[in-house]
């Protein structure tokens, strides 16, 4: 391995470890008024993720599809209970950032306990801190394995030496 070759190699692993690691400027966006319908039936939520940005507020709308089911909302110490054709609502402002569970609130069969969801408040940053360190960890590869391969030399025919 030439000196060039390492030299980009520590180089592109130092640029892809900063990428993961040096804190973000903390830029937050405007806070919005959501309203989420979530949908209950034996036995789970749909959706059953929620992503929500810090300081939105949300409006969680419950639809029973089936029986009567309810969702408490871990942290935020929400709790609703709808009725098949009847939804309920409550609104609350996602003010700490996370991953939250909810579950259903109200005992709905065998299954009841694993009927669970999560609401997650924030940016997604780990994923796209991972997307950049990969970004920058390909380039720095490719341009590694660039300046490593040897460098072709003109090739002198017979012909060509005579005429010298």
């Amino acid at each position: 391995m030439t000196q060039r070759s390492l030299l980009l190699a520590v180089l592109s692993t130092l640029l892809a470890l900063a990428a993961l690691l040096i804190p973000l400027p903390a830029v937050r966006p405007r806070p919005q008024q959501r309203q989420i319908h979530l949908n209950a039936r034996m036995f789970a939520f749909e959706p059953g993720s929620v992503k929500v940005n810090q300081g939105d507020t949300v409006t969680l709308v419950l639809h029973s599809q089936d029986v009567t089911h309810g969702i408490y909302l871990d942290g935020y110490d929400v709790n609703i209970k709808a009725e098949p054709g009847k939804p309920a609502q409550a609104t609350f402002v996602a003010d700490r950032q996370g991953k939250f569970r909810f579950r259903c609130s109200v005992t709905c069969g065998a299954m009841h306990p694993f009927m669970i969801g999560e609401l997650v408040v924030g940016p997604n940053l780990p994923f796209w801190r991972a997307v950049v360190a990969l970004l920058i960890v390909v380039a720095g590869s490719i341009l590694t394995l660039r300046s490593a391969a040897p460098q072709a030399t003109p090739h002198v025919s017979a012909s060509d030496q005579a005429t010298r």
